[in-house]
Order: C-alpha cells, then sequence, then structure tokens
C-alpha cells in the first residue's frame, strides 16, 4: 500500500531548522525520524531524532529534507505536521497531530481515538 505525499506535512520553518541542523552534522545522509513510542501518563509519546533513513520506512520530503516515519508509528501520526516551536520552555520540534484525543498536563505524551476508546469508562 502507498503511502500519500502529504501523510506529513513540514512547515518551511521546521525545514529550515533542520536544514541548519543537518549541516552541522558530521555524519552525512541523516534524517529527521518521528516515531512514536508506548509510554507517558496518557499512553503514547514522540520521538524525534536524527536518524539514518531505512528501507521500510515512509519518506516525506520538503525544501530538500526529509522526514521519515516507521510503518508502525505511521498510523499514529498519519495526517499530522511537523513544526519548529520557540517558546517558554524551549525550541524544538513539535508533532501537530490530529488524531490526538487526549494529552496529559506536560504535553510530552498523548492518546489517540482507537486507544482512548478502549479506556473509555462503560457507561450504564
Amino acid at each position: 500500500m502507498e503511502t500519500p505525499e502529504a501523510a506529513i506535512q513540514i512547515t518551511d520553518v521546521a525545514a529550515g531548522k533542520l536544514k541548519e541542523l543537518l549541516a552541522s552534522q558530521e555524519e552525512a545522509d541523516q534524517v529527521l525520524r518521528v516515531a512514536v513510542r508506548g509510554g507517558g501518563c496518557s499512553g503514547f509519546q514522540y520521538a524525534l531524532a536524527l536518524d539514518k533513513r531505512k528501507d521500510d520506512d515512509h519518506v516525506f520530503e520538503h525544501n530538500g529534507v526529509a522526514v521519515v516515519v516507521d510503518k508502525v508509528s505511521m498510523q499514529f501520526v498519519f495526517g499530522s505536521e511537523v513544526d519548529y516551536v520557540e517558546g517558554l520552555q524551549g525550541a524544538g520540534f513539535a508533532v501537530n497531530n490530529p488524531n490526538v484525543v487526549a494529552a496529559c498536563g506536560c504535553g510530552s505524551s498523548f492518546q489517540v481515538r482507537e486507544d482512548a476508546d478502549e479506556h473509555a469508562p462503560a457507561t450504564a
């Protein structure tokens, strides 16, 4: 099954910052990996890191930089936008994910719709 090119969007700001970051790295051929891991108070956490591209990754390119997502994480971040934000808690890459139905107060973990349905309280 082919993943649509627009399954992950990258903002111009994020692409610019990623380009700067990659230029300062000694290792060539690195990309920004967006992954989802279990854990945190709401169920899932993002794991963003510079990494090598793997054969089974979904690859999304914008302004000459690439973001990759592994097959398992893709189901949780489909339709998301990778942005770069600067705020009171520092600066960094952020994932704006339309699939999130709940997030913890610190903003480091989240729940998606299928997971929320499983943990919803039973109604009489």
